[in-house]
């Protein structure tokens, strides 16, 4: 028996109708898996491929999509089966048609609602990963303990693994100390995407939001919403929907700053020194703001 005919028994079992693939076709999976739509003549899903090693990842992942998909406030796909086939792992997830264009009015008022979906401390019920890095959730009642010891100070550590030690580990540990200060404020721990940059929102063809490839948890929802702003993407009437639908006080101008560090450390540990001179300028930014 095949790997896809395996996976097509998984999918049978998981939606409690026989599907027997006609059509398997690879699509663009990202950089990190393969991926491809299977189709029956009727019915389409769309399957992520990685090493066995990964089945966690793809585990985390569905249940991440499971728990957006909870809040019933944005769409995401919805996930179908998790497992093992023919000495790989995969991900099956609805297939949707993300050709349409996307209302950022829509989601930003959607994200928001999101946002008001929260838990009782930061973190989540098991670790993920950001990209293929993992990513730590033990759960913790405190933000800036969280913010510490859960997000920067493991990607500065790995940093210094990956050979990027001298000033970035020195002001990073000046900038750790710094965080009651920088962060200043007690926020709720909303339901997070987590990843939420512009390669990771798109709109059906009636304009419908969706989001997908997420890293769940509970956070401070300005987190999510830094991220919108670093790569772009997202547009001023999705930035303008959101202030609309819950504002930002004025200190978000700063704590951006030092949430999308996090994601630009990541990109450092995963894609190498094109991102050190852009991380150790945030750094000195906001160690400027408490000098």
């Amino acid at each position: 028996m095949t790997r896809w005919d395996l996976i097509a028994e998984h999918i049978g079992a998981a939606t409690g109708e026989s599907f027997q693939i006609q059509r398997q076709r690879p699509v663009g999976g990202g950089c990190i898996n393969r991926a491809a739509v299977v189709e029956d003549g009727s019915r389409a899903f769309f399957v992520k491929l990685n090493t066995p090693e990964r089945l966690d990842m793809f585990e985390a992942e569905s249940e991440g999509l499971a728990a957006l998909a909870a809040a019933r406030a944005i769409r995401v796909p919805e996930p179908v089966c998790v497992g093992l086939a023919g000495g790989e792992s995969f991900l099956v997830m609805e297939r949707l048609d993300l050709g349409g264009r996307l209302d950022g009015e829509r989601a930003g008022h959607q994200l928001a609602a999101l946002h008001r979906v929260t838990a009782e401390r930061f973190g989540w019920h098991r670790d993920n990963t950001i990209g293929s890095t993992p990513q730590l959730n033990a759960p913790h009642s405190d933000w800036v303990a969280f913010w510490r010891d859960r997000r920067l100070g493991p990607q500065l550590a790995l940093a210094a693994a990956n050979g990027h030690r001298g000033r970035l580990q020195s002001d990073g540990e000046r900038l750790l100390s710094r965080l009651d200060a920088l962060i200043g404020h007690a926020p709720p721990p909303s339901l997070l995407h987590g990843d939420l940059w512009g390669g990771n929102i798109g709109a059906t063809p009636e304009g419908e939001p969706v989001i997908f490839d997420p890293a769940v948890y509970h956070g401070d929802r300005e987190a999510d919403l830094a991220m919108t702003e670093l790569f772009g993407g997202f547009g001023s009437r999705f930035q303008a929907a959101y202030r609309e639908a819950w504002p930002l006080d004025p200190a978000y101008a700063v704590r951006r700053i030092l949430y999308n560090l996090y994601h630009v450390l990541n990109h450092l540990n995963l894609f190498g020194g094109g991102y050190l001179r852009q991380s150790q300028s945030m750094i000195e930014r906001l160690l400027a703001e408490t000098a």
